[in-house]
């Protein structure tokens, strides 16, 4: 099968597309045969070596960690799915690193699926699972609910725009900071308040919120703006002891791949309820691959990078 790899930690152009054998499935996990994939920060944190101390990888790895596609064989203890069904997934992070998503052929446990719903796309449904169960997820670390008032930094990146809707649809009161070109992009998707982060501090905006979702690395600007009992959750560093002796409570978020709870996003794109927002497409070749890293790494994207994988 074809699949992009890397044979050392390095800039995007360590990438390339060539070929390595199908992965064998265990009992209960399915083989999907991919149809699209999407670029998250951290397939390029890791291409750079960034997780090393978290996987000790063998070369060659094969990044990703999206997925949606059909399934074509299953194991003897899958249950609730088929050959010929239309999935989507965040797989496990294999030891062996050898079972990213940047591939033809992708093996999934059972229960890290979901169904792909018919109005959706392969290409939608490839954008979702690992942006939107993080936003999912921390949303509901921060205890989101109806009144909330809750800071999104960084509202118009992949998980951010998956955060700003769920929020909503959680019935809490959105702030995010965005640059001016976005202002209208966020608000689009349901932010009740946006600030430049180039004109304003957002304590010259903000005080006394309930919750801050920190996906841009700016801890103590969303202390800054909590009341005592507030909480903050970030995805992008760990956590100084100072910042962790803050009044408020502060959480290093980790997703953890979930089929039901991305079941759960796929009703609601299904229903319209959730949108997807899909900010450039690439075919799986080694150009292709290297242009989508560089495009990831420029921060320009709007919404999610694609790869058509077959």
């Amino acid at each position: 099968m074809k699949a992009a790899q890397i044979n050392n930690y390095g800039s995007a152009d360590e990438l390339f597309v060539g070929e390595l054998a199908v992965p064998e499935i265990a009992n209960d996990e399915v083989l999907v045969h991919a149809k699209a994939t999407s670029i998250n920060p951290i397939d390029w944190k890791a291409r750079e070596g960034l997780m090393q101390k978290m996987f000790a990888w063998q070369f060659p790895v094969v990044l990703g960690w999206d997925v949606a596609g059909i399934i074509t064989a299953v194991g003897s203890e899958v249950k609730d799915f088929k050959v010929g069904d239309a999935v989507f997934a965040r797989p496990d992070i294999y030891n062996d690193g050898r079972r990213g998503t940047y591939a033809q052929y992708v093996a999934v446990k059972e229960d890290k699926l979901a169904l792909k719903p018919a109005n959706v796309s392969f290409a939608e449904a490839a954008s979702v699972p690992l942006a939107g169960l993080t936003a999912l997820q921390m949303l509901n670390k921060l205890q989101v609910t109806a009144g909330t008032k809750v800071l999104i930094q960084g509202g118009a990146g992949g998980v951010g725009l998956f955060a700003i809707q769920l929020a909503k649809i959680m019935g809490a009161t959105v702030a995010t900071t965005a640059s001016a070109h976005n202002h209208d992009f966020v608000r689009a998707l349901g932010a009740d308040i946006v600030i430049d982060y180039h004109q304003n501090k957002i304590t010259d905006v903000l005080a006394d919120y309930d919750a801050v979702f920190d996906t841009v690395g700016d801890i103590d600007g969303g202390l800054a703006i909590l009341q005592p009992e507030g909480k903050l959750v970030t995805i992008t560093k760990q956590p100084t002891s100072e910042q962790l002796a803050a009044a408020q409570t502060v959480i290093y978020g980790w997703l953890q791949p979930n089929g039901k709870e991305l079941a759960y996003l796929g009703e609601l794109l299904s229903s319209g309820q959730l949108k997807t927002v899909i900010d450039s497409t690439f075919d799986l070749t080694t150009a292709g691959i290297q242009a989508a890293h560089r495009k990831s790494e420029s921060h320009h994207a709007r919404g999610k990078i694609i790869i058509n994988i077959d």
